[in-house]
């Protein structure tokens, strides 16, 4: 089989956290000072990834380069790129009040000059599991001739659950090929006291799930083939929203139109793997447990970086 000589690991690491209080980014995790960033690195590297890019944010790109910067130099390449809300074509007008960027599938296009070959798309606060990166490599290797071939990791909803309190999932719909066909948000899911997953919570009518229901957590492989279809489909979102103020253009919204239109087809890859991020405070001692439980296991050394 051919081997992949170059795959990017694009981490979207732009968002300013003000849920959890703070840079969560370069927040410590693990028992070290690692943040979960580290581990998808220490993954992604294991899987044959070749280079990371970090898409950030001015405001801090001094403090972030610092805290990553000689952690792992040695082992693969690093770039850092940064999202702001006026990159955006020249002739395009802002509206002067607005102040959010453009949302995740713009993050990734300020990737496109450090990107060569394929690569996949992380969030910065997420913990995808070991499997799913090489998961993502194999597909690389084995789709090299398919420009418009991409790919989504899917995970058994079982494996997402909160014990804390309801959950929102993207669940996956695919045809008999495993393509992709869509993506329904369902909101406030809950395994319930009966061991049944269901859904919304706040609702008199709610619906069950199967517990192997496969959903999205924001883990995608492309093709470079990515940008050109960004650039046109970024262009009709700013001249239908661009004087919005919150009006974000997002991964699933861009891959939605991609996929209707029968430009690209997206594989859906399922992943055995546990899925567990961060979003506040309060999810912090979860996640030190559960990477603590992973290093006791074997899965991980107790310091990633020498």
């Amino acid at each position: 089989m051919f081997k992949m000589t170059k795959a990017t690991l694009v981490i979207l690491a732009a968002g300013m956290g003000s849920r959890y209080g703070g840079l969560k980014q370069m927040d410590s995790f693990g028992p070290s000072g690692e943040a979960i960033i580290d581990y998808s690195i220490y993954d992604a590297i294991e899987a044959g990834f070749t280079k990371i890019v970090f898409i950030i944010r001015e405001s801090f790109k001094q403090e972030f380069t610092e805290f990553f910067s000689g952690k792992f130099d040695d082992q693969i390449e690093i770039a850092f790129v940064t999202q702001e809300l006026t990159d955006i074509p020249a002739n395009v007008d802002l509206n002067p009040d607005r102040v959010k960027p453009w949302g995740t599938a713009h993050a990734v296009d300020r990737a496109k000059s450090e990107v060569e070959g394929p690569f996949a798309v992380i969030n910065a606060d997420d913990y995808y599991g070991k499997e799913s990166y090489q998961t993502l490599m194999d597909f690389f290797n084995e789709t090299t001739d398919q420009k418009d071939e991409y790919c989504i990791v899917g995970y058994f909803l079982d494996n997402t659950l909160s014990e804390y309190g309801t959950v929102n999932r993207g669940v996956c719909s695919m045809d008999a090929d495993g393509f992709l066909e869509s993506i329904e948000e369902c909101t406030k899911i809950l395994k319930e006291e009966d061991g049944v997953i269901r859904y919304p919570q706040d609702s008199d009518d709610k619906e069950e799930l199967d517990a192997r229901t496969l959903v999205s957590m924001n883990m995608f492989g492309f093709k470079p083939s990515y940008f050109a279809h960004f650039e046109k489909e970024f262009s009709s979102f700013l001249e239908e929203s661009g004087m919005e103020l919150k009006s974000e253009f997002y991964i699933p919204t861009l891959l939605d139109t991609l996929i209707k239109n029968e430009i690209v087809k997206l594989r859906v890859l399922e992943s055995e793997s546990d899925w567990f991020g961060v979003t506040y405070q309060d999810d912090k001692p979860f996640v030190v447990e559960r990477l603590n439980k992973l290093i006791e296991s074997g899965a991980y050394p107790e310091k990633l970086w020498p």
